[in-house]
């Protein structure tokens, strides 16, 4: 395999994939199908006998959801195939990550049970992941009425039309999307055609984001594609791993209960469908834009002050993550008042109960699952428009990094999650990664004045000029003064 190409966007022209049948594979690939009771177990299992991929390197895990009787295998069936059981929960994603777990190969495939797939389609998507590892391939499929056929019948045939009318099958949605956008290379957001039944992925990825939601019931191919997208990966479909699916997507027996039963999960879940967000005051499980704000040897009044403006923002969907040496913070007997980490104390004892504000000691690499992330200075509040401007900015032409530059000569900055994931698949310990997201996905330099701006003019006669980017807090007010403040209306409330 070669070193990792840094690869921009989702444009994986730059790989150049071996011919079908005229290259040698060297990694393994484990096929991983998720089945309850699979009365077309046997069908999907005899194409898979028939796979141009070396046999050697091919091992089949039905994993077996609970079905009753249990599942047994059919007489043709691929050498190393083998029946593995739910000990716990059910769906279909808990059924993959049993199988993902089980799975020797260096490649997961997922394969749904109805699936009867070409026989290049396992060699076709594998090929991809020979080049470079953070890849997830993806495979074509249409829906055709389940006819009478026989697992011999299929096994026998070279080719999908010798089985199906593919005039009269139901394309797939996906594929449409595909077209569009040059094959995904020129896709906003390629994870939403990534919605199984048939995907292929390293196993180090698959595990590395968590493997499919259990809780997700339907979708959760959607979701657990979203997660890999903020993981940095690229999408690549490919048009000669064809597959039919046996029977109608369910959007054709309910299309109203199928849409809404998926929406919640998504909701909460994918921040970037911003069109399942539209109610207001709601706090939704992923956060749209997470706000760090590094409160080191900061004082209580400034951290309060940022908190506030962070969360009183025109962009509501937000979490703040205050980054300090909270570890150091011990119970037990102590001065109360001559506490050497009293600021901290008392900002952790502020903030510790509100649900919107998280107190860790050292920020994670990526904000994954959520898409945004803002960085800047504590004692610059945000302005109210700031982080919608921001992330306007960047949803233009799917910008890596907006680097504000502000008046003093520090920055502020809004991250995206995806570009942070593939800068860190890529990089070395000491690369700087703004480089490499500067070559995958733009980094770009701007003035303050939209994102900070100016303060109305009052209404006044004098000509007093209006008030430009804030470079620090304001001057607090002397500590006797503020104290006799809060101890007065303390007594007031109390």
């Amino acid at each position: 395999m070669s070193a990792r190409p840094a690869m921009t966007q989702n444009d994986f022209s730059p790989l150049q994939p071996p011919e079908l049948g005229a290259w040698s594979p060297a990694l393994s690939v484990s096929v991983v199908i998720p089945a309850h009771g699979g009365p077309h177990l046997e069908l999907t299992l005899a194409a898979l006998a028939a796979q141009t991929y070396p046999g050697h390197l091919l091992e089949v895990l039905v994993v077996d959801d609970g079905s009753e009787p249990p599942i047994r295998l059919p007489e043709i069936r691929p050498d190393n195939t083998r029946v593995v059981r739910t000990e716990s929960g059910w769906g279909i994603s808990n059924a993959v990550n049993t199988g993902a777990k089980a799975a020797d190969g260096e490649i997961i495939q997922r394969l749904d049970a109805d699936m009867v797939a070409c026989r290049e389609h396992i060699e076709a998507l594998a090929r991809w992941h020979h080049l470079t590892d953070y890849l997830v391939t993806i495979g074509m499929k249409k829906f055709v009425e389940a006819p009478s056929l026989t697992a011999n019948e299929v096994f026998r045939a070279r080719r999908l039309d010798e089985l199906f009318d593919l005039d009269r099958a139901v394309a797939s949605s996906t594929e449409a999307t595909i077209a569009k956008t040059d094959g995904l290379r020129r896709s906003r957001n390629p994870y939403h055609v990534c919605t199984g039944p048939t995907f292929a992925l390293p196993r180090e990825v698959f595990h590395a984001v968590g493997g499919l939601d259990p809780t997700v019931a339907r979708g959760e191919d959607t979701e657990f594609a979203y997660r890999l997208a903020m993981h940095g990966v690229v999408f690549v479909p490919d048009l000669e791993a064809q597959a039919v699916h046996l029977g109608l997507p369910a959007q054709h027996r309910d299309r109203e209960r199928a849409v809404r039963v998926v929406e919640p999960y998504l909701a909460h879940r994918v921040p970037l469908r911003r069109d399942l967000r539209k109610d207001r005051g709601r706090r939704w499980l992923v956060p749209y834009v997470e706000i760090v704000l590094d409160v080191t040897d900061t004082s209580e009044a400034v951290v309060r002050r940022a908190v506030a403006a962070a969360l009183d923002g025109k962009l509501q969907d937000v979490a703040v993550t205050l980054v300090g040496p909270w570890s150091r913070l011990r119970e037990g007997r102590r001065s109360v008042l001559g506490d050497p980490c009293f600021e901290l104390r008392l900002m952790r004892d502020l903030f510790a109960h509100d649900e919107r504000i998280r107190l860790i000691d050292e920020a994670a690499p990526t904000p994954a699952p959520t898409p945004f992330r803002y960085r800047g200075p504590v004692d610059v509040p945000l302005h109210r428009a700031t982080l919608e401007r921001m992330v306007e900015t960047v949803q233009k032409d799917l910008t890596g990094v907006l680097v504000v530059d502000l008046p003093d000569g520090r920055t502020a900055r809004l991250e995206r999650t995806s570009a942070l994931g593939r800068a860190h698949l890529l990089a070395a310990p000491d690369d700087d990664l703004d480089a490499v997201i500067a070559t995958t996905h733009g980094v770009r330099h701007v003035p303050p004045e939209r994102y900070w701006p100016p303060a109305a003019p009052a209404a006044a006669t004098t000509a007093t000029p209006a008030v430009t980017v804030p470079v620090a807090a304001a001057p607090e007010e002397p500590v006797e003064r503020t104290l006799l403040g809060r101890l007065k209306s303390a007594l007031r409330t109390g």
